[in-house]
């Protein structure tokens, strides 16, 4: 019987085997360095050992088998092209071994430089080093024995768990002897006997000498670098960039090119366009004579990279001529690493370069004109979190601002002005024109009037998804929530911080980003992205860069995007200045927010009405206040939708507080006063207090609960719609049920409406489309009856998360969130993304059996997810008509949409 062969896997490969497309299995770095080869670059030669290897390796412990004659055989492949082997007394062979992951995580694995040196080849590298020339042996053994203590100290530290700063005690003892504080000062003598320091640091802590064969020192530091990908920096820059746990790093073993070997060598680092404004030219930093590891310690300052031109023009010319080839051939902003030794170029990495929001645009913009992409691929070159970034105001700190507090930068932005406690002194100061942050515990919906009116919020309590944060952010308000340091004390309106006391009336400056609080007004720069949404400035006619960028490929955006972008408005000013940002209608109307100030107090009497009379009389009062906002709206929407939420609050919302109330009573009773009406209020609130009053009467349940209710509203709507649209403008009014779970709740409803709206609209030829928000997770999961009576559905996610996951919202962040994200339970709150396998499930389902029961129903979202860049893409996906957010955040929307089309649909251009 014939032996059987078997295949081994292959888990090496050799530059040439490479190229960039294989950054899954050789990382980006071994993918890059394999593309540079190819195309005949001057790149050290090395090979690579796969992502695959490294998973095998973390799964059992053990080294995968044929991985070790594979890198043996690889190794002897680079000693026969570099006329050495690695570790030779005589001439030795050095190498480095680097990590290399699909996606760039810069620091957060571990690199091993020089490996096969010990006692012996030290010396045939100093021999190496200085050639015949007797003035410069002196200089090359200083290089050597550098070199030998560089790789005990990163061998130490990296392989053998060495205390780092153990060899930095000793490097300073060194110096100190010397009398000296620069390690350049130290010669050939003094590294040496640093290196015998190093090797006993080194004994202490792993009980064995220094390993002095070559073979053993790459194969331990092969290790170490498979080990450093569940290190827990590592671990945690992954969850923070959402990068996948189960990638595994590529391991880079290169031949060791020096450039700490005279006037003539040096290191530096080159982008072939500039990476903070994406302006074309010549940036980056050189510094002769040193490795690249001296460059990020900052023992000496770099120059600018033009400077080479004077001290090696041979290399720069080459350098910029290899620069040019590799934007070319990436099509991208490159990154690049290198070394000169003795006057030879070497190319050590390059990659596509990290870039600021403002470059991205740019940049994109720039290589469309070159012709090296098109408008699609530039499309998918930028994001909305860039976008987003670029709206916000920011702080010019060209002083030095020392932050007092940090929270949780909740809604992005920088904002500066009088601290104020209350509401009603915000409104009132924002009416004498001053800027002001309201600093709050915590918000609630009665302070909605005055987080208007401020310029930012701070709270000393909450979230990302408190109340305080949800409300700024659709708003665009700068938040800092959960800026715990800080002591607030509302009747005394100060707070205190780090034993300073800030009053009413003092400055105050909040980042919304960093979460940082300044005490002082810290200069503010406008962005001139939102100038130019808000249309004073003209793309076509300014010199702006940016702006031009921004305009075209958001130009680009809204002509290959399906879904439509609607805004969440419940004012005219809002309903404004979101069409200005591009918004095509509004996906929600909250009315609930215009019963708050002036008119909480009709809404109370609503509610506790002990009789018909009562009830209407209060009904009679609101309706010309409702149909008035409602004719606002609709006159700054001419032409386009406008879904009006009936009112869903949580009762308790606009009741008095139950505890409140009751001391209230008990003190009045004690001092003998008449209390007969209080005793009678505090009575109907005790009837209607509910334990939990986010699951209890609201919604369609208050309205059917509460006769007249959503009558009185819809009367507003269609009375508001016919008079706009008699005025000359056009009013297309959708009127949505709140929280829906059972579609005779929605029957009830629609039959009522539908005789008030045939009563009022008559031939006026307005008409008025009625349908439900799908926000409760069984109506989703009987959409198919719902949509029966439903002419649109819009998915309230914020609801359907919290209830699809059993969260309280305005509680579990600061409870256990922390510590859902630290375990990588979430990579990021469901709140802030739509979580796909689960709620994400449920709006699949509601959109499929809705559209099969009936095919021409609209879909939409109104929730928090409405502007989440990844949500957008998942809404294309599962066929929704369009999209609902926050004013601020419709372009990032509209970007996101238009992503979602290329990416999704493909790459033909309408």
């Amino acid at each position: 019987m014939a032996k059987q062969e078997t295949v081994e896997h292959k888990y090496v490969y050799a530059f040439v085997e490479g190229n960039k497309d294989l950054k899954e299995l050789l990382g980006g770095k071994g993918a890059n360095l394999a593309e540079m080869t190819n195309l005949g670059l001057p790149v050290p030669p090395g090979f690579t050992i796969t992502t695959e290897a490294c998973k095998a390796y973390l799964a059992t412990g053990e080294e995968p088998d044929g991985l070790a004659d594979q890198i043996a055989a690889h190794l002897a492949s680079l000693e026969q092209a570099m006329g050495k082997r690695l570790g030779d007394p005589e001439d030795p062979l050095l190498v480095s071994v680097r990590s290399g992951a699909k996606f760039s995580m810069p620091g957060m694995m571990e690199t091993v430089l020089n490996v096969g040196l010990n006692d012996r080849s030290v010396q045939g590298l100093a021999r190496q080093a200085g050639g015949a020339d007797q003035q410069a042996a002196g200089g090359a053994d200083r290089f050597a024995w550098d070199s030998y203590r560089r790789l005990i100290q990163m061998f130490g530290k990296t392989v053998c768990e060495v205390p780092g700063e153990e060899f930095e005690h000793a490097l300073d003892d060194a110096k100190r002897a010397k009398g000296t504080g620069n390690d350049l000062d130290l010669d050939a003598d003094d590294l040496r006997g640093l290196v015998d320091a190093y090797k006993k640091i080194f004994f202490k802590h792993t009980g064995r000498e220094f390993p002095q064969e070559p073979r053993e020192q790459l194969d331990l530091a092969i290790r170490a670098v498979f080990e450093s990908w569940n290190a827990e920096r590592a671990v945690l820059y992954r969850r923070q960039e959402r990068i996948p746990a189960d990638l595994g790093t590529a391991v880079n073993v290169v031949a060791m090119v020096f450039g700490n070997l005279g006037p003539d060598s040096g290191t530096g680092v080159a982008f072939t366009r500039d990476p903070a404004s994406g302006a074309q030219g010549i940036y980056g930093d050189y510094l002769a004579n040193a490795q690249g590891e001296d460059v990020v310690a900052g023992i000496r300052n770099t120059v600018p990279l033009q400077e080479l031109e004077r001290l090696d023009k041979k290399s720069y010319d080459e350098l910029l001529g290899i620069m040019a080839r590799l934007e070319g051939h990436y099509k991208d902003l490159c990154d690049i690493e290198f070394t000169i030794e003795r006057g030879k170029l070497w190319m050590l990495q390059t990659r596509v370069g990290k870039r600021t929001a403002a470059a991205a645009f740019v940049i994109a913009g720039q290589l469309v004109d070159e012709g090296l992409i098109d408008l699609d691929e530039a499309l998918h070159r930028v994001n909305g979190a860039q976008l987003a970034q670029l709206m916000f105001p920011r702080f010019r700190l060209d002083h030095e601002f020392q932050p007092v507090a940090k929270g949780i930068g909740a809604s992005p932005g920088a904002a500066s002005g009088k601290v104020v406690f209350t509401s009603a002194r915000a409104v009132e100061l924002a009416a004498e024109g001053e800027s002001v942050i309201l600093v709050r515990r915590e918000t609630n919906p009665d302070d909605l009037n005055g987080m208007i009116a401020a310029q930012g919020i701070l709270t000393s309590r909450g979230g990302k998804t408190s109340h305080a944060a949800v409300v700024a952010r659709g708003m665009g308000k700068t938040c800092v929530s959960g800026a715990d340091e800080i002591d607030v004390n509302v009747p005394q309106r100060r707070f205190v911080v780090g034993g300073q006391t800030v009053v009413e009336g003092d400055i105050v400056s909040i980042d919304g980003t960093t979460g940082k609080v300044y005490l002082g007004e810290v200069p503010v720069m406008p962005s001139e992205v939102v100038q130019y949404f808000e249309g004073s400035l003209d793309p076509e006619h300014i010199d702006n860069a940016l702006v031009r960028a921004v305009h075209r490929i958001m130009s680009h955006a809204d002509a290959r995007r399906r879904l439509a972008v609607r805004t969440n408005a419940d004012t005219g000013a809002d309903a404004a200045r979101a069409r200005r940002f591009g918004a095509e209608g509004i996906g929600l109307c909250r009315t609930e927010h215009m019963f708050l100030g002036d008119r909480r107090e009709l809404v109370e009497r609503l509610i506790l009405a002990r009789d018909n009379a009562d009830r209407e009389a209060a009904l009679a009062a609101l309706l010309p206040l409702q149909r008035a906002d409602f004719e606002e709206i609709f006159r700054e929407m001419d032409g386009m939708p406008v879904t009006v939420r009936l009112i869903d609050p949580p009762l308790h919302e606009f009741l008095p507080p139950l505890e409140q109330l009751a001391v209230n009573v008990a003190v009045a009773q004690e001092r003998g006063e008449d209390v007969a009406q209080e005793e009678a209020l505090l009575a109907a609130v005790r009837r209607m207090h509910e334990e939990n009053p986010m699951l209890g009467l609201r919604g369609v349940r208050l309205g059917l609960v509460i006769p007249g209710l959503f009558a009185m509203q819809v009367r507003a709507i269609a009375e508001a719609a016919v008079t706009v649209t008699r005025s000359g403008a056009v009013a297309r009014p959708e009127i949505m049920v709140p929280l829906v779970g059972a579609v005779q709740e929605l029957e009830t409803v629609r039959a009522e409406a539908e005789k008030i709206i045939a009563e009022v609209v008559g031939d006026s030829g307005v008409e008025v489309l009625i349908g439900t928000m799908i926000e409760v997770p069984r109506a989703a999961l009987t959409a198919g009856q719902i949509a029966e009576a439903a002419q649109f559905f819009s998915f309230g996610t914020n609801d359907l998360t919290q209830m699809g996951w059993g969260f309280s919202r305005d509680d579990v962040e600061g409870a256990f969130f922390w510590r859902y994200l630290e375990l990588g339970i979430f990579g990021i709150s469901p709140f802030e993304s739509i979580d796909r396998d689960g709620v994400g499930r449920l709006v699949r389902i509601a959109a499929e059996e809705g559209r099969a029961a009936r095919p021409e129903l609209k879909l939409g979202v109104c929730g928090e997810h409405g502007g989440d860049p990844e949500s957008v893409h998942f809404f294309h996906e599962v066929g929704l008509d369009y999209v609902s957010c926050s004013p601020f955040r419709v372009p990032v929307a509209r970007l996101e949409a238009g992503r979602a089309a290329v990416e999704t649909d493909g790459s033909d251009s309408r």
